[in-house]
């Protein structure tokens, strides 16, 4: 049984991986972690999840240290923000838990920094900006098309997302303006990212390769989160049974398609 914490439980994301993992034969929820003042601190994770009560009472994340002895978990889930979420992974890296971790939004010097520190504490651990089956397929396309077009095309991407997404340009976009610049030896800031935030739209994503004369268009559109959801579960799985200690890897790594 892989016994498991997610930080970040009481919210749309966190809600949806206790809702996957509860159909889980193999997988069981051991805490759940939110800010220390959240409004649902200390109700049942289950019963805010809609799956009905699991014993598990939501904890505030400055007890993390204290939970994460008490309830021994094999891995840490985190869908919070890149502030917390660091924190929440020196935290379980000191206890020696290994890490899926979904948040986005993070900085060049917070990536580094969680590298150092998965790197120092020979965690195992999956980072990825979306853990949907699609979307890592999506990014594969994305580099065959990059490749096969060539320089000869211009590149623009176009990102929608909810009102309340709080980082723009997505991490999704940033991943493949990344996957884009490293297939044609450009520069990352070369590839132009127009973000869009209106309504209740969950992720839309189009790479679009032109010229004056044509166009190519890779588009992702996610319809539920229950995507992301059910691709953390495979993360859990995969950390747990063919992480590489001290070695970040991602969705690619997970699902073989690298």
């Amino acid at each position: 049984m892989i016994r498991v914490v997610v930080c970040g439980a009481c919210g749309r994301m966190g809600g949806l991986v206790v809702r996957q993992m509860y159909r889980q034969r193999d997988m069981k929820l051991v805490s759940a972690i939110d800010a220390h003042d959240a409004p649902d601190i200390g109700k049942d994770a289950g019963e805010l999840a809609g799956v009905g009560e699991l014993g598990v009472v939501v904890v505030g994340a400055d007890k993390l240290a204290g939970i994460l002895r008490q309830t021994k978990p094999d891995v840490l889930v985190d869908f919070t923000n890149a502030d917390a979420s660091v924190q929440n992974i020196r935290v379980a890296s000191e206890a020696g838990v290994s890490l899926v971790i979904g948040t986005t939004g993070f900085t060049a010097e917070q990536l580094a920094e969680i590298e150092r520190v998965i790197r120092g504490k020979n965690i195992r651990a999956v980072i990825s900006p979306n853990m949907s089956v699609g979307v890592n397929v999506f990014f594969r396309l994305v580099e065959a098309a990059a490749k096969m077009l060539g320089n000869d095309y211009g590149v623009k991407i176009v990102e929608a997302h909810h009102v309340h997404k709080k980082d723009a340009p997505s991490g999704t976009a940033k991943k493949a303006a990344q996957i884009v610049a490293k297939a044609l030896r450009r520069d990352e800031d070369s590839i132009k990212i127009k973000s869009i935030r209106e309504g209740e739209v969950i992720g839309d994503h189009t790479v679009i390769f032109s010229t004056p004369l044509e166009r190519v268009e890779v588009t992702h559109r996610a319809q539920s989160r229950e995507i992301f959801a059910a691709g953390a579960v495979k993360a859990i799985r995969h950390v747990v049974e063919k992480g590489t200690p001290g070695v970040v890897q991602d969705m690619w790594d997970v699902l073989a398609i690298g």
